[in-house]
Order: C-alpha cells, then structure tokens, then sequence
C-alpha cells in the first residue's frame, strides 16, 4: 500500500515535533513516524527547561526566546502544564558574584535581559534558597518549564487535532530514496523529509552521522516525590557550577580563575561534568540533575557517586521540605563539540537536524522555524 503527504518527519521527540508543527503551519501535509509507542529520549529525560538565559548570544539566543514564545502559544491549547518561573543564578562565593556581575553589565549588549540581586533580593524571589553564605544571584524573567514527560506525550495528538498531521507511532523508517519513504508495512511517497533521529546514528544516513563531529552525552538526573503541603520551588534554581557549562557565560573574563578554583579544589566535577540545577513541574515534584559523559558509546551503568555529588551540591543551595527521591534515571543526547546544531542535506529533498544537545526544549521550535525558512 502507498500512501502520500508532502513531507515526511522521523523522529518523536522534541526536535521532530518542532519540525512537524512549522511544517503544518506552513501549509504543508505531514506524516510523523516514531519507531517507538512513544519517543522515550532525552525528550522526556531533561529538567523541562525552556532556558534562553544559557544559550549563546546572537542567533541561538533568540531561537529560545522565539522557542519560548511557541510554547507559550501552544501549551494551553495543547493542554500541556506550563509556568514562566524565571531563573536565579546563586552564588556563594566572590568568584561567583563577580561572574554574575560581569553578565549583568555585558548582558543589554548581547541582547539578555536580567537584572543583578543582593541576598535580600534573591530570598525575596525565593525562599526555597539557602540563605547561609548566600552572596546574591542574578534574575532573569525568560525562563518558563514544562513536565517533558507530559509534553512530549500530547504534543503529537496536538498537532494531529489541530493540523491533521498522521501520526504513526511504531514505525521504524528502514529507507529513505525519495519521494519513497520505506516502513515494515507502507511505502510513502513525500516531495520532502526531515530526520531526527536524536542518538540513532546508525539507522539512517550512518556515514553522515560518522562524519559529523557529533558524539553521545550520558546525563543522570533525579527526581522527588511530590513536595509537601503545595510547597513551591518558585524560579528554576542554578548555582556556580552552571556558569561553567552555558555558553552565554564565556563571554565573562572573570571566568576563568572561578572555573580553574572549581577544578582545582573539586577535580570530580570536571571529571563527570556535573553542574546542578532543579525545577518543579506541576505534581509538585523537583527535577534534579545533571552529569555529562562525552562518548560515541558511554558506558551504559549508572555511577553513584555522580548522584550523591550532585545531591550534595543541590543541598548546598537548596531548601526543600524532601529530598526523598522517587526516580533516577540516565538519558543520551547527541551533541556537537563546537556547534549549537548540526544540521546536514544528505540527499536532494532531505535535511538531518539534529545535535541540538540539551537544548532541545529550549531552541527546536525556533531551529524548526529557520529550517524551513532556509530550504528554499
């Protein structure tokens, strides 16, 4: 049986329903396949962060803040949970206040909007911040959060509902030669197709994939039980740690000894690349994360000293009522060592975009937008 739709999206996640939705938007009838009952990625294994604050300046810093307008646009008539918390940076140390006043002063320039807080200031956003030793923090309204597991669940009948894209879950895609698109059961016809395969490298296209400079990142996360008695975290928390991992931060000179003071008293954090973050989705539960081990093949078994390091930190800056976690888990992304994106045209009528990362809650809607708007 031969069925046709103008363009074909593979891949579940975050990064192909973004693409199927611009794409719907532009008028153009879409199939989606995902070779799973539901995508099961780094899609739904991340804090749920929509974060323009991390994201470099210039061009990938206003695809978050337009990826943060879409999911604002969509998630009520999707019936997605929704908050735009904002974000605090902490710092507890001199080194780390310096960096956050640094940012504040570059930041009108490179196009953020934040604002630089003393102690009061930030235990006035927040009470759920440790106050001892607490320096100050910066504030930024940008940030807003989503449950991913619940996202990236009603997200496809969102887009089946609103824009008749036909979804076919448990579909692997076997073959691409266009305008044929092969599955076990149907053979499609499309004038164009986009993959997103996240960490699949081998599937489809493996020689692009070999040659494209992207690896696999391992994360652990935790989660908690719901919070007691409706405690809320407020804005999403960052401390120190972070300014070293978000490339909005390297623009600061006075980086660099606070990132060499952390390697040279606390090696293990470079070793596993932790920097810890928590945010809360709408059960009340606080996310918890996260670790980053570079490889084409981490190692598939989870550490528990990576856990117990970053529970130590969060509770460094954090005061919850329970720390009792009810779920722990790893999640593989694939990311580019210098790129923000990876985007690649393997064959006439066909575009590979991935490599976003873990930015893919924060920018595909935006990268969905200038992928389109680029294939012409």
């Amino acid at each position: 049986m031969e069925k046709k739709k103008d363009i074909a999206i593979i891949g579940g996640g975050i990064v192909g329903l973004a693409h199927a939705l611009i794409a719907a938007r532009s008028g153009l009838s879409v199939v989606l396949f995902e070779r799973s009952p539901q995508a099961a990625g780094a899609s739904i294994r991340n804090f749920g962060m929509i974060w323009p604050i991390g994201q470099a300046p210039g061009v990938v810093h206003q695809r978050a803040l337009r990826t943060r307008d879409i999911w604002a646009d969509i998630a009520p008539a999707a019936g997605i949970w929704h908050q735009p918390t904002g974000s605090l940076h902490l710092a507890y140390a001199e080194d780390e206040m310096a960096v956050l006043s640094e940012f504040t002063q570059l930041a009108p320039s490179l196009g953020y909007d934040v604002e630089l807080l003393d102690a009061q200031a930030v235990r006035n956003r927040s009470a759920a911040v440790r106050p001892d030793a607490l320096r100050g923090g910066l504030w930024s309204a940008s940030e807003a959060c989503v449950d991913p597991r619940q996202a990236i669940a009603q997200l496809p009948h969102f887009l089946a509902r609103e824009y008749g894209v036909e979804l076919c879950f448990s579909t692997p895609v076997h073959a691409l030669d266009l305008p044929n698109v092969y599955t076990p059961s149907t053979t499609w016809r499309v004038e164009r197709a986009i993959v997103c395969s996240g960490v699949d490298f081998e599937s489809l296209y493996p020689s692009v994939y070999k040659s494209s400079g992207l690896t696999r990142c391992k994360l652990q996360m935790m989660r908690t039980v719901p919070q007691p008695d409706a405690w809320q975290l407020g804005p999403m928390l960052a401390a120190g740690l972070t300014l070293r991992h978000y490339a909005a931060f390297k623009q600061c000179a006075s980086l660099a000894p606070y990132a060499a003071r952390v390697s040279r008293e606390n090696p293990a954090f470079d070793q596993w690349g932790i920097h810890v973050m928590a945010s809360q989705n709408g059960l009340g539960e606080i996310t918890i994360g996260d670790s980053h081990e570079y490889d084409w093949h981490p190692d598939p078994f989870d550490k528990p000293e990576i856990d117990r390091l970053v529970m130590e930190y969060l509770q460094s800056f954090l005061a919850a009522p329970t720390f009792r976690i009810a779920q722990r888990w790893s999640g593989l992304y694939a990311k580019h060592p210098t790129d923000a994106d990876f985007v690649a045209a393997p064959a006439p009528g066909v575009r590979i975009v991935n490599g976003v990362g873990g930015a893919g809650m924060s920018t595909s809607f935006g990268l969905a937008e200038e992928v389109f708007a680029s294939w012409v």
